[in-house]
Order: C-alpha cells, then sequence, then structure tokens
C-alpha cells in the first residue's frame, strides 16, 4: 500500500493543489471581469446607447453571452491549474483557456454587433426600430448618400417616404408582403425632419395612454418628468421593438423618450 492511499481526504486535496487552483481562477475572474466591463462600456455606450439596451434586447443577450464567458475561463483555469506540471506545459495549458476564452468573447461581441440598432423609423403610423440584419443592405448604395453605410454609434432617427405611385408603389407592396417594409429599405429613408408633421399628425394625446394604464399613471408621469416631457402636449405612438414600447413625442413633434408599454391601443 502507498502513502497515496493511505493519506488523508485533507491531504488528497493538498496532493491535487486546491489552494493553488482557487487563487489561479480568482485571478482569472478578475480579469475576465475587467475585460466584460470593458467590452459592457463598448455595448452599452457605443452600440445600444440609452433606452436601446433595452428596446433591442441588447441589455439581456449581453448578460447572457458574457456570463458564459466570464464563468467559463476560471473554471477551465482551475481545471488544468497545477504547479506540478513543468513551466511549459502550465503556459501551453493557461494559453489554451485563454484562447478558448477570448474566442467566445469575440463571437459574443460579433453576435450582439450584428443585431445592434441602427435605426429608429417612423413608418406611417407607427416607429420602427431596426437593427443591423434587418436592414436590406442590398439597397444602401440607392440610399441617400448620409446612409449608405451602417452607424456604429447607436440607431439614427429616421423617417420613411412613401413609394411613388407606379412601378416603387407596387414593389414596395409586393416586398412588404414578403417581410421587407419600407422602414428596413435604405431606399426609402430620409431625415426624420421630412417626416416629423407626419408623426405629430399620427401620434395621440398622452393623456389616452394614461387612462389604458391607470395603474401604471404615477410611473408613466414620473418617466414624462425624467424625459422633460410636458403632459399636457405630449404625444405618443407605437414602437416596433423588442417588447412593447411607445415613443414619447413633445408639441414639436420631437421625440422626447420611449415607455415601456404597448402603444397600439
Amino acid at each position: 500500500m502507498t502513502s497515496a492511499d493511505t493519506a488523508s481526504p485533507l491531504q488528497r486535496l493538498r496532493n491535487l493543489g486546491w489552494r493553488d487552483r482557487l487563487a489561479a481562477a480568482g485571478i482569472h475572474l478578475g480579469l475576465s471581469l475587467t475585460i466584460a466591463a470593458l467590452a459592457a462600456i463598448l455595448v452599452f455606450v457605443v452600440w445600444y446607447p440609452g433606452a436601446f439596451r433595452e428596446l433591442a434586447g441588447g441589455r439581456d443577450l449581453f448578460v447572457l453571452l458574457t456570463s458564459v464567458d466570464v464563468v467559463l475561463g476560471p473554471l477551465l483555469t482551475l481545471a488544468v491549474f497545477n504547479r506540478r506540471k513543468s513551466r511549459s506545459h502550465l503556459r501551453l495549458d493557461l494559453a489554451v483557456v485563454g484562447a478558448l476564452q477570448l474566442a467566445a468573447l469575440v463571437y459574443g461581441l460579433h453576435t450582439v454587433f450584428i443585431v445592434r440598432p441602427v435605426a429608429m423609423i417612423f413608418e406611417v403610423d407607427r416607429f420602427r426600430l431596426v437593427t443591423a440584419n434587418d436592414v436590406a443592405v442590398d439597397e444602401l448604395p440607392k440610399a441617400p448618400p448620409a446612409y449608405r453605410e451602417l452607424p456604429l454609434t447607436g440607431p439614427l432617427l429616421l423617417g420613411a417616404r412613401q413609394p411613388e405611385a407606379g412601378a416603387e408603389s407596387n414593389d414596395a407592396l409586393f416586398q412588404a408582403l414578403a417581410g421587407k417594409d419600407v422602414g428596413v429599405r435604405p431606399l426609402f429613408w430620409q431625415p426624420y425632419e421630412q417626416a416629423r408633421s407626419r408623426a405629430l399628425e399620427r401620434a395621440r394625446p398622452i393623456a389616452l395612454l394614461l387612462a389604458h394604464y391607470p395603474q401604471r399613471a404615477a410611473d408613466i408621469r414620473d418617466r414624462l418628468k425624467g424625459m422633460g416631457a410636458d403632459e399636457s402636449t405630449a404625444r405618443f405612438m407605437p414602437v416596433m421593438a423588442r417588447g412593447d414600447w411607445s415613443a414619447v413625442l413633445d408639441a414639436a413633434g420631437d421625440v422626447r423618450g420611449y415607455l415601456p408599454l404597448d402603444g397600439f391601443i
């Protein structure tokens, strides 16, 4: 019988080097959290600013992807770290762990990037949040010069012009039946200023929203105050986004913010 066979459970744990393993995993966890925090700044300040982290679902997606990544690396380090290994062997193991974690992080950020919001577009009687993967990219060269490249720093506020009578109108109808509304087609994008008056005409008084959601009235008023919107003149319009949302417009037709309420009432 060997000494290893007669060792106590505590001694066996010490032989496995759990103290060193936990210390290494703890250091790795700290580094992972730091990198995740830097990634969060990129995502929530640049790609999904303000309310768009919820409107586009960026927060939930980022938390899901980075949580897996932050946990993955330290757990792998805990599994492979062993001071009994040669220095070169240990370095190779940790390099492989780092490469796997980096690949997972890059994949996660790429996923968040390709579904980032690029435009909030007024369409007839609603706003539509358009993400990068929604856009009919083949039409980007036909868009007005300012909109031929998708933004990297948050969505543009735009309007969708009405199709011209004839062939363009027929094409727009068939494309819409195929799932491509004018809002996702850069050919129809225009500055919001050109659609502001139409948006204001179609928007409805905020009093209707308050009457429809009496149990949320206090919260609605608090949010309106935070936006700097005057309850007596504010108007709302439904938003097609992730979840139920309404855009709040002021008396001039400017979008002041968004309420997490279904505006299709």
